[in-house]
């Protein structure tokens, strides 16, 4: 039960932890949006501007992608890793946690049986009571560990779908940043030619 209880509270302070860190990440679709409007138009500074006074890791990214213009799809790239390393920071345990205590209730039951079989070879079958009781006692364990791991599961899941969310808009907002960027640099090409020939 003291490995149960040490998991529940590390599964408890991660998934607080995490709440907080997720509470403060806005999915900023409507904002990201604007920039490529923006950076569409060629007010590049203006979308800076959006940038410095939002925070969030699909800006963070765009915003890499923006001040790395000529290696645009590279440093978004890098961007995204370090942002969804950090979503995912403590998920792991989390996972482990969910695994490993049904296991540790499970050993903590057969662990009790034992125990209770031994009391029945030394006392007899004379007291059934003390027998049952055991078992009852040695039953818990399993009881609390597969209850650690279910509360421990919908935090969980909670996170990974918020992370698959964040990656899947960071890709969809990349994308589309990266061709407005290609776009800008065409007509700034294009414009670049009039000029010479005129």
């Amino acid at each position: 039960m003291l490995p149960l209880a040490l998991c529940s509270i590390v599964a408890v302070a991660i998934s607080i932890e995490r709440f907080l860190i997720f509470k403060s990440v806005k999915t900023s679709k409507r904002i990201a949006d604007n920039v490529i409007v923006l950076i569409n138009k060629g007010q590049n500074k203006e979308a800076i501007t959006i940038f410095e006074s939002e925070k969030s890791p699909l800006l963070r990214v765009l915003a890499t992608g923006i001040a790395n213009r000529h290696h645009c799809a590279k440093g978004m790239e890098g961007a995204a890793i370090a942002e969804i390393a950090f979503m995912k920071r403590g998920l792991p345990i989390l996972d482990t946690i969910i695994t490993l205590s049904p296991l540790l209730g499970l050993l903590g039951t057969i662990i009790g049986m034992i125990s209770s079989f031994q009391v029945m070879s030394v006392a007899g079958m004379g007291q059934p009571h003390a027998v049952t009781g055991g078992i009852a006692e040695a039953l818990i364990a399993t009881a609390t560990g597969i209850i650690v791991a279910v509360v421990t599961l919908i935090p969980y899941n909670y996170f990974l779908a918020r992370i698959e969310g964040e990656t899947a808009a960071m890709e969809y907002y990349g994308t589309r940043l990266e061709m407005a960027l290609d776009t800008l640099s065409n007509r700034s090409e294009k414009h670049e030619d009039t000029k010479r020939r005129a």
